[in-house]
C-alpha cells in the first residue's frame, strides 16, 4: 500500500515544466542551427569578457561539453579562444561579430519561448507564479544540499 501524498508533487511539476520548455527551446533554436547551450555561451560572452571555466560553470556544462560547444561555435564562426585582455595566460570565449547577430536573434526566440508559456497563463497568475519562483529561487531552494549521492546540478543563474 503506498502511503497518501499530504503535498503536491511539486518535483513532479518543475521538472516535467522544465523538461518542456528545454524541448520547445531546443526546436526552436534549432531553427537557425543552435543549440541552447551555444546560446548560453554566446550571451554570456558577449556580457564579459570570461573565460571557458567561468562560461562553463554559468552554463552548467562539464569541461568536454564546453569545448565540444566552443569547438561547434569556432567551425560557425560565432566565437573563438582568445587570450585574456587582463591575464595573458587566460584564453577567453570572443564572440565574432556573426555570433553576435546571430546571439541577437537567438535571444528573441529565447524570449519568445518563454513569452509563450508564460502567455499561456492569465496576466495575474503570471505575476505570482514569477514571484513564487523568484522567491523560492532567492530563498529556501536557493542553496543545493550536499548528500551521500549527489544530484544533478540545476543550470545556475548568470
Amino acid at each position: 500500500m503506498a502511503p497518501t501524498r499530504t503535498e503536491p508533487d511539486l518535483s513532479y511539476l518543475l521538472d516535467h515544466t522544465s523538461h518542456v520548455l528545454r524541448t520547445r527551446m531546443t526546436a526552436a533554436l534549432g531553427e537557425i542551427g543552435l543549440t541552447p547551450r551555444m546560446h548560453c555561451v554566446l550571451v554570456h560572452a558577449l556580457e564579459a569578457e570570461r573565460t571557458q571555466a567561468q562560461l562553463a560553470e554559468i552554463g552548467d556544462m562539464d569541461k568536454t561539453t564546453m569545448v565540444v560547444t566552443v569547438d561547434a561555435l569556432e567551425k560557425a564562426g560565432l566565437a573563438e579562444r582568445r587570450p585574456s585582455s587582463a591575464d595573458r595566460r587566460a584564453r577567453i570565449i570572443a564572440v565574432t561579430d556573426a555570433g553576435a547577430e546571430v546571439a541577437a536573434r537567438s535571444q528573441k526566440i529565447v524570449d519568445g519561448v518563454h513569452e509563450a508559456a508564460l502567455g499561456s497563463l492569465p496576466d495575474e497568475e503570471r505575476a505570482v507564479l514569477l514571484r513564487a519562483l523568484n522567491r523560492l529561487v532567492t530563498g529556501h531552494l536557493e542553496t543545493p544540499v550536499e548528500g551521500p549521492r549527489p544530484a544533478r546540478r540545476a543550470r545556475q543563474r548568470g
